[in-house]
């Protein structure tokens, strides 16, 4: 059968970038930093040739995995613009972002359509930050958090029990097809409920819901399906592409899910022998750990993901293709917390194959989806060419 399997470690970028100065991230380097100032055990990455990519790992000898690297084109260092490349759809012009919060012109149209008084926030922040914040005078006044940060986001937090869930979806959906359109066109726009009491709240992470803007264009899951190939999207991929070309979206909590969740959707393709495309973001490495600057965490979620990569291996029928990348750095060791501009990552694991190469560093992460569509026999006409050709 033909399986082929992408795991993204989110925001695990390994530097270099040669335009990183023109963003701010000179120097920025996530996986070195972690594994130079944390040591963790990696022993399976390793084999896998991860210490081909990164110093501060040994050199294996004969890796597991073909190795290399790519270089972000696009215009951007945010998950969509990242995951977007990925497929195959290379933004020339980065989406709209907001350093000193949203215009008055966008906060007043916002209100007006969605029927609400007044908001609170309107600024770059943490969500937990925010939420600590002013979740007191948002229960007070019933009036709904909203809040940008470095990525194109227009967010939403509100109490559960202030402003219930299906008020703050729609909340989104006012914002998404209303108000942030046209010149305003952010990647996303984010519903952040939480729950609890001043002092203790927590976001409810499994009702949270991304309402995305539509790819531009054809990606590869779109390519994929019409040739008939199953597409199968666990954790945040497929909001990232607002569902167009995905067969099944599987939602996750965290990493440790998101392996489990993997984990099946390999034995399902497996067992059903049908040409499968599992696409899976594991969110951990950069939302708990990359934009909170926690490289202690950072690190020990790199061991996690290690010590579960060898069931991950075994699970792959023979022929079946498990390549690991990222979308953007988010180096937790440098200065803020923002998503650095980094090139990402290759290891790409045939099961079965006796030989890995060198992949070198290429130009676009389109090469991502150029290498999958070409596994998968089905002709890619958009940018990049296959892991490992030139």
């Amino acid at each position: 059968m033909s399986l082929y399997v992408t795991i993204i470690l989110d925001g695990a970028g390994v530097g270099d970038a040669p335009d990183a100065a023109a963003y701010g991230d000179a120097g920025a380097d996530t996986l070195g930093h972690v594994v130079r100032q944390q040591r963790p055990d990696l022993p399976n990455l390793t084999c896998w040739g991860l210490g081909r990519l990164v110093d501060g790992l040994p050199e294996a000898e004969a890796p597991a995995a073909s190795w290399g690297r790519m270089t972000e084109r696009a215009a951007g260092k945010d998950s969509t613009t990242g995951h977007w490349a990925l497929a195959g759809l290379v933004l020339e012009q980065p989406f709209p972002t907001y350093a000193d919060g949203f215009p008055p012109e966008v906060i007043a149209a916002f209100c007006e359509r969605a029927g609400v008084d007044g908001v609170l926030g309107n600024k770059p922040a943490s969500g937990t930050a925010i939420i600590a914040e002013l979740g007191g005078e948002h229960e007070r006044t019933g009036q709904p958090i909203v809040y940008t940060s470095a990525d194109s986001v227009f967010q939403i937090a509100a109490h559960v029990g202030t402003i219930p869930l299906e008020e703050q979806y729609r909340l989104c959906r006012v914002a998404r097809d209303e108000v942030m359109v046209g010149a305003h066109a952010v990647g996303r726009v984010i519903a952040r409920p939480f729950a609890g009491e001043a002092g203790t709240y927590e976001r409810i992470s499994a009702k949270r819901r991304d309402f995305s803007l539509l790819p531009t264009g054809p990606t590869l899951l779109d390519v994929l399906r019409d040739a008939g190939v199953r597409t199968v999207c666990v954790g945040k991929v497929a909001s990232l592409f607002g569902g167009q070309g995905v067969d099944e979206e599987v939602k996750t909590a965290g990493n440790d899910d998101g392996v489990r969740k993997t984990l099946a959707a390999i034995r399902e393709a497996a067992a059903s022998g049908e040409p499968t495309f599992v696409w899976t973001n594991l969110v951990d490495f950069d939302e708990l750990y990359g934009h909170r600057s926690d490289a202690v965490g950072y690190a020990r979620a790199l061991e996690a993901f290690d010590a579960a990569l060898p069931e991950l291996e075994a699970a792959l029928p023979e022929g079946a293709v498990l390549t690991l990348t990222a979308d953007h750095g988010n180096d937790p060791t440098y200065p803020g917390s923002d998503h650095t501009r980094e090139r990402v990552p290759v290891l790409r694991y045939v099961r079965g194959a006796t030989e890995a190469a060198d992949l070198g560093t290429h130009p676009t992460f389109a090469a991502h989806a150029a290498d999958v569509a070409r596994y998968f026999g089905v002709p890619w006409n958009g940018p990049g060419s296959p892991l490992g050709a030139s």
